[in-house]
């Protein structure tokens, strides 16, 4: 019998085999199921599924998918949008609404409104309105522009005369704006003209005189309750747009002098964009249904309450007040609106308003995924050079034998060790003491160093402060086919979070800890902040791109082997993200597909090309026929005096003539 001392060492000498990488361990890493429910999820095969009807409707395998797209020539980067996604988010939200009226017995309706700057983009509007209007669901203007795509996009003719689609007109105003939604009410449209400075009451008054018309009007209030988060400073008496409750007074009084009070029908308010908690919209709405109790008292013909944006995207799937999540479903936010509105209402003994709100993020976010591919990857040598024979500098020699030292004991210790040692070999290179060889060997003991001590901390329950860094330290950049100026702006400018992981290979364990870089040449293109469970972590987790011996992604050009084609995903980039999006480094719009599910599985609505270099550089005033010929010149001159052979110079011509044609980024 085996005594306990033997038993104990020959568990100790037993190798402990993890079980293999399954999609559920996927799952859980990448939060799919926080972000993702109900529309997107992990199949058998470790690919992404897609369920544009949320539980509802069948689904699609998203790499399958982009399989598809690249034979039909779709290159990427590519933003897919689901159409259907869309439509399910304008169902949820109206069904949230209509059960929270049926809840309190609320004795008026919903009337959604869409902002069209949330996403411009004329298929994103006319999917709204197309799948909004069993809603009357209607378009909410925030400049001159927009104003245009509302009233021309909407049909009045399709809505009962007693119940049509609204326009909320926001933002400046000028003399045209007024004039074109005032009469816009001889075609059917009801536009309602939120004031949001004094100037324009008086403005829109002068107007409505001379054309003979009497507008709906409205005022937006600048609440004291404070928002939270990126956009907090949307309200508060410093907030940019709104009037106070003393301008309101002057409102009031103003239209009561010009015989017009009856045209003050809706309050409006808005506290900020991707609220995560639910506390903020109970105080507003609290504060703004006594101000329009009060208007109402005050003579105004109230009949619409208008409550802003706000309603939040869950990006990180931690259903918590951070910013970057929410800690409400969309369901308690329509239950609090309402109850809150009614309590105001019955309180004063007045009828209930018309609720409005403008959920464009809520709406639009979960409809698009940008889809792009890893073009390569650098890792940083963890593996020790050879050994020297002893011949090596004594600095080298202190790095040899901290490496060799590092255990679970001291590994901070040599940490410090290292660090020390690495800032004496730059000294010693600085001052002409070490060549460029020796220098390389004692950064890549280094490196081992960090590397070997980093290995360590993985499988500690604590780690201390001045190792926490070292997972971002020694990330792997991954450099992908995209540009984050123009397809995620809010990424770089306010370090917007969005879940990215991979679209395939999700059965297997992603060995890798890396950042993303992105295809300009700025420091600030990169992504090295991902959504995590309780905060933000520093390295995505990667799989090592394999060799591919198809001998399909072969570019002729490299002697290394061509590798597999690995394709990450950006998700729930639909609100903001596009229209937002710039041309640093002339990367200009990339490819967008639209789908659509049907019995047979899914349809391509829509393909809008991305820009091509020709494009581009007619944006920034290039024409490219005269960049052509300045090529052709200077081609004949080179020819002249023997700089170039004739077929070099044909080449030249015929690799500049094609690229003027082709997408701005890598195929």
């Amino acid at each position: 019998m085996k005594t306990d001392a033997t038993e104990k060492q020959a568990r100790m000498n037993t190798k402990v085999i993890a079980p293999p990488w399954n999609i559920e361990e996927s799952e859980h890493l990448y939060r799919i199921q926080g972000w993702g429910d109900p529309y997107f999820s992990i199949n058998a095969a470790g690919h992404i599924t897609v369920s544009p009807e949320g539980d509802r409707g069948g689904s699609l395998d998203l790499y399958e998918l982009v399989q598809a797209l690249r034979q039909r020539n779709i290159g990427l980067p590519l933003l897919i949008r689901f159409s259907d996604i869309l439509a399910d988010r304008l169902a949820r939200l109206n069904a949230s609404f209509s059960k929270a009226i049926a809840r309190y017995n609320y004795p008026n309706v919903y009337r959604g409104v869409y902002p069209v700057k949330c996403n411009q983009h004329r298929h994103i509007v006319e999917a709204v309105v197309h799948h909004g209007r069993p809603y009357h669901f209607g378009l909410e203007a925030g400049s001159k522009p927009e104003l245009m795509i509302a009233l021309a996009t909407l049909d009045p003719s399709v809505y009962p005369a007693n119940d049509p689609a609204l326009i909320i007109c926001n933002g400046y105003k000028d003399q045209e704006y007024l004039e074109t939604a005032m009469l816009a009410t001889h075609l059917g449209h009801k536009p309602i003209i939120v004031i949001e400075q004094l100037n324009e009451l008086y403005a829109t008054v002068d107007i409505s005189k001379r054309l003979g018309l009497k507008p709906v009007l409205g005022v937006r209030a600048k609440l004291s309750t404070k928002g939270s988060g990126r956009w907090g400073s949307s309200t508060g008496d410093r907030a940019k747009f709104g009037l106070t409750i003393p301008q309101m007074i002057t409102a009031i009084e103003y239209l009561k002098s010009q015989e017009m009070l009856d045209c003050l029908q809706l309050l409006h308010f808005h506290i900020g964009s991707q609220i995560s908690s639910i506390n903020v919209f109970k105080d507003a709405i609290r504060e703004a249904s006594q101000v329009y109790v009060q208007l109402a008292k005050a003579g105004a013909n109230m009949k619409y309450l208008d409550v802003g944006g706000g309603l939040g995207v869950d990006y990180d799937g931690s259903k918590t007040n951070f910013y970057a999540s929410k800690n409400y479903d969309m369901q308690s936010y329509a239950n609090d609106i309402v109850a809150e509105i009614q309590e105001a209402c019955e309180g004063s003994k007045l009828p209930e308003p018309i609720l409005i709100s403008e959920s464009g993020r809520a709406i639009a976010a979960h409809q698009s995924v940008l889809i792009f591919d890893v073009l390569n990857t650098s890792d940083v040598p963890t593996i020790p050079p050879p050994p020297n024979g002893g011949n090596d500098n004594l600095i080298i020699r202190n790095l040899w034998e901290t490496y060799e030292s590092i255990n679970l004991k001291n590994y901070q210790e040599m940490y410090h060790d290292a660090s020390q040692y690495k800032e004496e070999a730059i000294s010693l290179f600085n001052f002409g003491y070490l060549s460029l060889q020796e220098r390389a060997r004692a950064e890549q003991l280094y490196w081992a160093c960090c590397g070997k001590i980093l290995e360590m901390t993985r499988h500690q329950e604590y780690v201390p402060d001045d190792l926490e860094d070292l997972e971002k330290i020694m990330a792997s950049i991954y450099y992908v086919n995209f540009s984050v100026f123009q397809s995620a702006p809010d990424s770089w400018a306010i370090d917007q979070l969005f879940p990215i992981m991979p679209i395939h290979r999700l059965d297997e364990e992603p060995e890798k800890r890396a950042i993303l870089a992105d295809l300009t040449c700025d420091s600030d293109g990169k992504i090295d902040q991902f959504i995590d469970l309780r905060d933000v972590k520093s390295v995505l987790e990667l799989h090592s791109l394999k060799e591919d011996k198809s001998g399909l992604n072969s570019d002729n050009c490299s002697s290394l082997p061509p590798k597999e084609p690995y394709y990450l995903g950006m998700f729930l980039v639909g609100a903001y993200q596009e229209i937002m999006g710039n041309f640093h480094n002339l990367f200009g719009d990339i490819n967008v597909v639209h789908i659509q599910m049907n019995p047979k599985g899914y349809k391509i609505e829509h393909v809008v090309k991305g820009d091509t270099i020709t494009e581009v550089l007619g944006y920034v005033q290039y024409d490219a026929e005269d960049l052509l010929e300045s090529m052709r010149q200077q081609t004949e001159h080179a020819l002249q005096d023997n700089r170039i052979d004739f077929d070099k110079s044909q080449q030249l011509l015929k690799d500049y003539e094609g690229s003027l044609s082709r997408y701005t980024y890598l195929v």
